[in-house]
């Protein structure tokens, strides 16, 4: 089975789906450093784990930083955004599966 598409979010950042079941979707996200992603949230439970580089979390009004290793959980409905710092790779996990993700891949 070849591997999908890098799909552009924003300027600077690229999803690509890693895995899916009924109750989860899980997505590696390359950021560029200086890259944004803007204030927004979502429906579904969210977690983020950075395999490396650096990033700057706005979760509801804290504002935080995360380094490799580190985990973010964020609750769904929760307002959120992004800052990188350095050049990052992430895995995204979304419970349930996000219903636009799987449209613009092509899954219904």
């Amino acid at each position: 089975m070849s591997e999908r598409p890098w799909i552009e979010l924003f300027p600077g950042v690229f999803r690509r789906r890693i895995a899916l079941t009924e109750r989860m979707y899980q997505m590696a996200v390359r950021l560029e450093e200086g890259s944004h992603v803007p204030l927004h949230s979502h429906p579904e439970d969210q977690v983020a784990y950075i395999v490396s580089g650096r990033l700057r979390f706005q979760l509801g009004d804290e504002l935080f930083e995360a380094a490799a290793g580190s985990s973010v959980a964020i609750p769904g409905g929760t307002p959120h955004a992004v800052w990188t710092l350095e050049e990052t790779l992430a895995i995204d996990t979304f419970s349930p599966p996000r219903a636009d993700y799987l449209a613009a891949d092509g899954d219904q």
